[in-house]
């Protein structure tokens, strides 16, 4: 895949999924600024990884929902490789809860961070990729986006609302050679699945065609497809990868 000598940010990349996405990406030549909002320990080992797969590295702090703090990332990110060509919007959080208990705050921080922090960081984005007629942008969703998942009405209204956001973008940006699309991962071993109660994950497995969990990595090829030349022609489309939770 081509895209040596981009550089990337990716939020939400201390662990995980974000992690991984930032190793595939800075193992392909990309320079990498991985944003975290907590554990700079885990961004540190991050870090890293990327180092190790090649990359060039920034860390930076921010809570992707407070717009301020999104300028200073992206001003970080251009004071030490220049403005981005690719964003991959990966930060998000859960707060479950049946949704006549759940209560507006969670309702709130869910969407803040999972959806309007990527609006937040694709309308900065877009500018410099508008002016270099070059872009690509790539928001994780979930297979819950697409179905629904009881308890999680927080949390799948912020994935879904991330395909809105990802098809709308795609229209509006594709004229200047920007790329728009979305990752849809499944049911995947991070430390966000790992916390789910034995009975709860084996019901999953069941409804996985595949009849495995995903890995970190699977997810984290599938965006760094979607950031390369290989996916020029590809805009405004979700890619499941879910072992077929979705079918």
């Amino acid at each position: 895949m081509s895209i040596t000598g981009s550089t990337a940010i990716v939020t939400g990349a201390s662990r995980g999924i974000g992690r991984a996405i930032c190793v595939a990406l800075a193992a392909q030549g990309c320079q990498v600024v991985v944003n975290y909002a907590g554990s700079q320990e885990e961004a540190e080992a991050t870090r890293a990884l990327c180092e190790e797969a090649g990359g060039r590295v920034l860390c930076h702090r921010a809570d992707v929902s407070d717009m301020a703090a999104c300028q200073g990332l992206f001003e970080a990110c251009a004071d030490a490789f220049g403005p981005p060509s690719v964003l991959v919007n990966n930060a998000g959080i859960t707060r479950d809860g049946l949704l006549m208990r759940i209560t507006e705050e969670d309702f709130d921080r869910v969407l803040d961070v999972n959806l309007k922090g990527a609006f937040h960081c694709t309308k900065l984005a877009c500018r410099g990729m508008m002016k270099a007629r070059y872009g690509r942008i790539v928001n994780i969703s979930s297979v819950v986006g697409l179905t629904g998942n009881a308890g999680q009405a927080n949390y799948a209204a912020s994935k879904a609302g991330l395909i809105g956001l990802t098809k709308t973008a795609a229209r509006e940006l594709g004229g200047r050679g920007i790329t728009v699309n979305a990752v849809a991962p499944g049911f995947i071993d991070t430390d966000m699945t790992r916390v789910l109660p034995q009975a709860v994950r084996e019901g999953l497995l069941s409804s996985i065609p595949l009849g495995r969990l995903g890995a970190p990595e699977e997810v984290a090829q599938a965006v760094a497809f979607l950031c390369s030349d290989q996916a020029a022609y590809i805009t405004g489309q979700v890619l499941c990868v879910d072992g077929g939770m979705a079918i």
